[in-house]
Parts: C-alpha cells; sequence; structure tokens
C-alpha cells in the first residue's frame, strides 16, 4: 500500500502544489490541515505514515503540533517544511521527535526522499542545513533552553496572532482566568511587558511569520 500523507499549511495553494508533487510520486494524501489544531485532531482521527507540517501556521506552530502528534501517534512520523534554516530551529524540531526537517527551497526534490527516509526509520535533513547541527544533536550539546512550556508558548502564539483573552479560552478550553494567569506568566518569564515585544520575540522563535 502507498504511504499515507497528511499535509498541513495554511496556504491552499502549497497545499495543492504538495499533492500533485507527492501523488505523482505514488503516496496518497489521505487529509490536509490549514492549521496546526486540525493537524493534530486530524492525524488523531487519520493516523497517516507521515505528516507534513508547515513551521509557521496559525493557532499551533509546526513544532508543537509536532510534539502533540509524537504523543496521540506514534506511528506517524513528522516533517517539517520551512525557510527557517537557522541551527535552533532544526535542532528544536530534532529534540521534540521530527524526522526531517525540508526547506521550502528546497521541497520538490527533497520532500519526496525525505519521506521515503523517514518510512524506513531515519532521520532527513535538507542539504542546505548545516552539519553542525546534527553533530550538536548527536554530541547533546545543550542548547539555550526554551523557557515557556509547550502550553506557554501556545498561548503566546495566540496572543500575538491578535486573539483576545477571551477567544483563546475558548480555543483552548479553559477559563478566562487560567488564561490571564498564563500570559502574565509568560511576560515575567521573558521579562517582556508589552505585545509588540511579544510579537518580536515570537518572530525570532518561529512561532509566527514577520
Amino acid at each position: 500500500m502507498p504511504l499515507q500523507i497528511l499535509l498541513a499549511d495554511d496556504h491552499q495553494m502549497v497545499r495543492e502544489g504538495l499533492k500533485m508533487l507527492l501523488e505523482r510520486a505514488g503516496f496518497k494524501v489521505v487529509g490536509e490541515a490549514s492549521d496546526g489544531q486540525e493537524a493534530v485532531r486530524r492525524v488523531r482521527d487519520l493516523v497517516p505514515d507521515v505528516a507534513v507540517l508547515d513551521l509557521a501556521m496559525p493557532l499551533l506552530n509546526g513544532l508543537d503540533a509536532a510534539r502533540e502528534i509524537v504523543r496521540a501517534s506514534p506511528r506517524t512520523r513528522p516533517i517539517i517544511l520551512t525557510m527557517h534554516t537557522e541551527d535552533p530551529y532544526v535542532t528544536a524540531a530534532l529534540r521534540v521527535g521530527v524526522k526531517a526537517y525540508v526547506l521550502k527551497t528546497q521541497a520538490a526534490p527533497d520532500l519526496v526522499q525525505a519521506i521515503q527516509e523517514v518510512s524506513r526509520d531515519r532521520i532527513y535533513l535538507s542539504p542546505g542545513i548545516s552539519r553542525t547541527v546534527v553533530q550538536a544533536y548527536l554530541a547533546k550539546t545543550e542548547v539555550p533552553p526554551d523557557p515557556l512550556s509547550p502550553r506557554e508558548r501556545e498561548v503566546l502564539q495566540l496572543v500575538v496572532e491578535g486573539k483576545t483573552t477571551k477567544e483563546i479560552a475558548r480555543l483552548r478550553g479553559v477559563s478566562v482566568k487560567t488564561t490571564e494567569n498564563h500570559r502574565t506568566r509568560i511576560m515575567a518569564k521573558l521579562d517582556i511587558h508589552d505585545t509588540a515585544g511579544l510579537v518580536r520575540y515570537a518572530i525570532r522563535r518561529g512561532l509566527i511569520r514577520p
């Protein structure tokens, strides 16, 4: 049977292009998602072999979506598709269980190979990724820790996307008070006390696009 693939990207045209590419290569695209939360839900329902995730997606970024997918469906192998080549993004992806990191500029030649490699339980990185990333990961070299928990990163992303406290509480299924507490802790941990500063931090961490 062909490998079953889920595509998650907030641009429909990107998904359509990837779907054509993958189906021509003999894979079966069984589902699509336009944000990180939807990607996690669809993986739970469909249990695909591979989930191809954009790094910067609305509601839940690709790294945190990958983390949730690894927990929800251990047999599904996450692949990150992104423009970011910086070492911290790649290292963070490997640490949360991402099996391949593919650059969008090289997606056509690389994505098919990446899917084939991860289906054999191998790790694949686009050639444009620095070898030092792999060396640091294998040597377990310490990288600057993220001061925020996964839940706090999720709240931060929703804040910088312009969601109100009530909207965030509804999306996460928690109380307004809990959401306010999360926001207060985020600002305290980051020592950032205005929304513009949070936006700049989120861009640097790859949670949202500039």
